[in-house]
């Protein structure tokens, strides 16, 4: 199969993912005075916006059709 295949169907199993699957991330943030320090850490989980996983979705389909294309050789 094309290359074009496999990337399109690499962006649609990311497009997919990303509706589900949140990111984590996490937040420092404190002060050091002399010997002396203080931290807060906050952790974070979102996930990608909608209508960018409908993007990847819609492009990684698109790159699957194209590639498969003429398979005939």
């Amino acid at each position: 199969m094309k290359p074009v295949f496999w990337i399109g169907m690499m962006l649609l199993v990311l497009g997919i993912g990303s509706l589900f699957i949140p990111i984590r991330h996490t937040d420092r943030q404190g002060f050091k005075a002399g010997g002396l320090s203080a931290a807060i850490e906050t952790h974070h989980s979102e996930t990608v916006s909608p209508i960018v996983s409908g993007v990847l979705i819609l492009a990684g389909a698109g790159l699957m059709l194209a590639g498969r294309g003429s398979g005939a050789r």
